[in-house]
């Protein structure tokens, strides 16, 4: 039987932490739950010390300060005792049946594998990131200047397990074998752009990803009191990151750096203060 171990990294998340962890606890799927607190509030983070003191399933890991997403999961996983990983964002609730439904799909799938699920709204639409193509500068630079030729929510879901190039890391599952051997998240990435990094080098190496469409997270983003431009700048980072180090030749390279200013200034002017 799989043991799972759900992996939460929060920072300054607000009350939507405490829907994420209930929702967590209460999943008869989840044997453990490990939570990652980069910094928050003093009563928040009271709170979850309490949270954690009355359980004996929770792992709680502070006083690290914010070390960025990538290295906070890889920080959860060093102590988690599952053999299989759920990572989910402090401000996703999981649908009830979604560790299940993804399991399902991963009993017949060889290492290295990724599974991610539907993230949804308050209305129930599909976000942007769940379903998305390989990322080219191509398409990165007509996402910005509004031509969505990256993300596939606005085609037909599918209704069954499909492979697909990225999916979200807001939500998916990867056996801890799995992480280990693509040597967890790059810590180069601070926030934004990582999940995008493992998916790829997770095909790299033969490896699978897929979407689940039973499972999913409604996700209420943007509660972090973080600002819009400062996370816009880390996610023009690991842009910059992610294209320097897939660049195949001189060329390659050359265009890289005479395109990355201009989506680092869209991302930066479309986020405002």
């Amino acid at each position: 039987m799989s043991r799972v171990s759900a992996i939460v990294v929060t920072y300054r998340t607000g009350n939507r932490l405490k829907e994420c962890l209930y929702a967590l606890s209460t999943d008869p799927e989840i044997h453990e739950l490990v939570i990652v607190n980069h910094g928050n509030p003093e009563p928040v983070s009271d709170w979850i010390s309490d949270y954690s003191a009355q359980r004996d399933n929770v792992a709680l890991l502070r006083g690290h300060g914010n070390i960025g997403f990538g290295a906070g999961v890889n920080l959860g996983v060093s102590v988690a005792s599952g053999d299989h990983l759920l990572i989910i964002n402090p401000d996703a609730v999981l649908k009830r049946g979604s560790v299940s439904a993804v399991l399902s799909v991963a009993k017949d799938l060889s290492e290295p594998w990724i599974i991610g699920g539907k993230i949804f709204d308050i209305r129930g639409r599909e976000e942007r990131g769940p379903r998305r193509l390989e990322l080219t500068l191509w398409r990165a630079l007509t996402s910005f200047l509004g031509v969505n030729t990256w993300t596939l929510e606005h085609t037909p879901a599918p209704e069954r397990p499909v492979e697909m190039d990225v999916i979200s890391g807001a939500l998916f599952l990867i056996s801890k074998a799995g992480f280990q051997q693509l040597g967890g998240f790059d810590e180069g990435y601070f926030l934004h752009v990582e999940d995008i990094d493992l998916c790829a080098r997770c095909r790299d190496v033969g490896g699978t990803v897929m979407y689940q469409p039973a499972a999913g997270a409604l996700h209420y983003g943007a509660t972090s009191d973080a600002s819009s431009r400062t996370i816009a700048k880390h996610k023009a980072d690991g842009l910059a990151r992610y294209f320097r180090r897939r660049a195949k030749g001189p060329f390659h390279r050359a265009i890289t750096e005479v395109l990355l200013p201009f989506i680092r200034l869209g991302l930066v002017l479309r986020a405002g203060d």
